[in-house]
Order: structure tokens, then sequence, then C-alpha cells
């Protein structure tokens, strides 16, 4: 009976594709929906002449579900593509690029808690689907009758040539990094760096490129373990405590974190210090514009910090504000011909690379900013902020019984609710992508639901991170969410 009702539940796509709880919305009957509803997909485009790669990552049932999304896609007659071998979504962003595909899916869950796993649609060009793409999906999905989707056997798929595996699929995908870097700095310099892919599947092309640019590195948490350590792989200060002491004790250069699925980044200094995804946007884009004489302006997202704004207006360029969600950032990099676009939870990409985010090429290039400049990363941002002021963003992830979604969202977006701001003056209120506050002295909070999980999500910056709290104290108030 459980079963059955989760087979008839709605299929939603959220900002990183379909998600959900293994056991409970992620089972079978419903991916083999899914991967169905790509089909029926592709034949309304008339774009079944290609074949479409998938890739998986090491959460539990990716793999599997690699399979039965194949066998459905073989069923329709579809030609596929598999790995042998765990993927970082950044590398089957690359394969549609560079093969001119027209479709690829990754089994991830990204940074999402273990109990999760999901599917995530690249399209052509290597861009994740956009909104108009995955609600045409949807409506195909949960329009079709799930007794009618065909499956094929691999083996039979394979004696048809339906079906191809690709054992080794990096090389193209390195040599394209690795063609973008300043190889003498990074060589000359001879780094030590500790490297944490938090068990997923983003180490080997990193530690094949830093290998190759003779930097000694060592591992940690590089073993499968579809518990992720009993945490959650998102490289969040809080979760990199280890990596940080490990890279002090082991006096080594850098400390580089991945999430599961190896397109978010986390940096470590020498010292210890974490430096957050807004410390990364800034310094890379500081880097690129200002040491490397790069130009162009620079994207981010609602809840990325303004500091960014700041840097850009200083070289007479423009940062771009986005919706959330990674489509937006890299539409928005082709729109502005912008030189990099990130956002705060820890994605990034740079003009000329793929669509998506992908943290093997910014943690790459991050290495060769260390390299040239010759100074660590919290240097470099001590002298950023004496020139722009120092920005704290602060974030609060927020449960709520799911009846109360309505009555939140009616408050935040209908009735258009806010909070009274101590000691701040209100400059205007966006509703684009839920409800930003800007305040006059540059800072901001946005609150807005969670487009991968069922969280309601509170990020605020200031000069102070208390001050940020209490921007995010006054929402909990208003909206009476302890």
């Amino acid at each position: 009976m459980a079963q059955e009702l989760a087979q008839n539940r709605k299929i939603q796509f959220g900002t990183g594709g379909w998600r959900g709880i293994i056991g409970d919305d992620f089972i079978k009957d419903n991916i083999r929906r899914v991967a169905y509803g790509v089909c029926l997909l592709a034949k309304k485009e008339n774009k079944t002449d290609k074949p479409i790669f998938i890739g998986y990552d090491r959460r539990f049932l990716s793999e599997s579900t690699m399979y039965w999304v194949s066998e459905v896609l073989n069923g329709m007659g579809i030609k596929t593509i598999l790995m042998e071998r765990s993927t970082p979504t950044p590398l089957i962003m690359f394969l549609v690029q560079e093969h001119c595909y027209h479709y690829g899916i990754e089994v991830t869950a990204s940074h999402n808690p273990s109990a999760y796993n999901g599917l995530k649609l690249i399209v052509d060009e290597g861009r994740d689907a956009p909104v108009e793409t995955t609600q045409a999906l949807e409506e195909l999905i949960n329009g079709c009758d799930p007794n009618e989707i065909p499956t094929m056997p691999l083996d039979q798929a394979r004696v048809k040539g339906l079906v191809t595996f690709v054992h080794s699929p990096f090389n193209d995908f390195i040599d394209h990094i690795l063609s973008k870097l300043n190889q003498k700095a990074i060589k000359d310099r001879g780094l030590r760096i500790l490297f944490d892919p938090m068990h997923g599947s983003g180490t080997y092309p990193l530690l094949v490129i830093l290998q190759t640019l003779r930097c000694t590195v060592d591992l940690i948490n590089d073993n499968k373990d579809a518990y992720f350590g009993g945490g959650t792989p998102a490289p969040t200060a809080s979760r990199l405590k280890d990596l940080r002491n490990r890279v002090v004790e082991g006096k080594y250069d850098l400390g580089i974190a991945f999430d599961g699925d190896g397109d978010r980044l986390g940096v470590v200094d020498e010292n210890g210090n974490y430096i957050d995804a807004n410390q990364i946007l800034c310094l890379l884009y500081s880097y690129l514009r200002g040491y490397k004489g790069w130009t162009g302006p620079v994207v981010r997202n609602l809840a990325t910090t303004h500091m960014l704004d700041r840097i850009a207006e200083s070289y007479g360029e423009t940062c771009y504000e986005v919706p959330i969600g990674f489509k937006y950032i890299s539409s928005g990099i082709d729109r502005y011909d912008a030189i990099l676009g990130g956002e705060s939870s820890g994605g990034l990409t740079v003009r000329g690379h793929i669509h998506g985010k992908d943290s093997i090429y910014a943690a790459s290039l991050f290495i060769e900013m260390v390299c040239s400049m010759q100074t660590g990363p919290s240097q470099l941002m001590a002298k950023l902020e004496e020139q722009f002021g120092h920005f704290e963003l602060v974030e609060a992830n927020l449960t709520f019984a799911p009846a109360r979604k309505a009555e939140i969202n009616k408050q935040l977006m209908v009735e258009r609710a806010l909070p009274t701001f101590s000691n701040a003056t209100v400059e205007r209120v966006g509703y684009e992508d839920g409800c930003k506050v800007y305040f006059t002295d540059g800072s901001f909070v946005i609150c807005r639901f969670s487009g991968t999980e069922p969280l309601l999500r509170i990020f605020a910056e200031a000069s102070t991170a208390e001050r940020a709290k209490e921007y995010i104290q006054a929402f909990r108030d208003l909206l009476n969410l302890k």
C-alpha cells in the first residue's frame, strides 16, 4: 500500500533536479517514471537521434539507479552511454557539451543528507535543465500510466547496440582544465595539499590534475561510504573541523573539500581558517579581473555576498543578481559575458568552461591563484576587506510542519508582511525568488523555501554576524518559527 501511494505522488523537480528520500519517494517505480518522462520529452522535442550519458555518484542505490534508468530508455529505443565508475556531475555536463548531445543524467542528491538520492537532468550544451523543461517533464511524468512503462534488460540492450559502457571518461575533461591553468606557477610552488572529497565522486580528476602539476596531495575520507561518515556531504565550516585540524597538524599549505557529487567547494588555509564560498568568489573574481586582466562583470544569486558588487564597481564593472538555481548563473554568464558566476552555497563556474558549477576547476584555479600571488588566501582576503569592508553571511535552515507551508508562503509572498528591523533602514524589498530585504547600508536578508529539501532558508549578510542574526531572528519571530 505504501509503495502504491509513493507511485501516485507527483514528481516535482527543484533547483537541483528531482530528489527524494530513499525508500519513500526515491523508489524503483518512481525512478522508472522519471526515466520514462525523459523518453517522452526527448520524443516530443525530436531529440532521440543521440545517446544519453548517464553517470552516478557514490550514494546508496546510485549505480543501480543508473541501470534502472537505462533499462527504460533502452526499452523506448533510446541509446545510452553508461559509466563503469562513479562520476562527478561536472564531468557529465562536460561530456554532454563536448559531444554535442541533447541530454545527460547524473544520479545524485548532491549535498543532501545520506537519506536522499535523486536524478539531475542535463540538457543541450551541458546546461542545467531550465524551469520550462522541468515543468514540461513533470507534466509528462505525472500524466503517464506507470503500468505502460517499457523496459529492456541490459544484456538484451547490449546485443541490440542500445547501450555502451565507458570505463575512463575523464581524460578530455582533465586536459581541458589543465589547458586553462598557469601550470608553471603551480609547479614552481610545489604546494602540499590535504584533500577531503567527503566520500564523494570528485576524487579522481582533481587528484590527477594536482599530481600532474607536481603538488603533494594526501587524502582523507576518500573511501566509499553511503552515510558520508555520519554527516551531510557539504563542505561547510562545521563539517570540515577535522580537515581544519589536520591541515594545521600536518603543516599543509591548503585543505580542499568537495561535496558528494563534486560541484561545491570548501577551502581551508594553512592556519586552519575556513574560506567560505563567498570569500572564494570574491578572491577569484578579484584575481581574474585585477591580476590576470580579464575583463567583464560577475554574476551572483540573491543569497550571495554583496562584496562582489563593490569589487565589480571598483573595476568599472557590474555585478548582476539572479534568482537561486545555478541555471540562472550560467545563463547570466552568457548574457552578460561575465568572467565568473557563483553562489554562497559553494558552486561557481568561469567563462569558457562548462555551463554548470564545478569544484574541480574552481579548486584548480584557486590553487593557481595562491601560487601566482604567493600569498595565503586569508591574507588576500584581508586586503579585500581593507578596501571594501567586512561582510558576514549567516544562514538558518528552519523546519516547519508541512501543513504550514501555504500559510508561511501567504504571509511572505501574498500579504508581504515584514518584520520590524531595529537600527536598520530598508531601502527596498524584492520578491523575485522569496522575500529579500535590502538595507541602505548594503546589508540584506532573504527568506525563501528550499528547492531541494523541505526547509525554509533565511540568509542574512551584515558587517557583523550579530547584526545578521538579528535580521534572521526578526523573520523567525514574524513567522513563528523557533
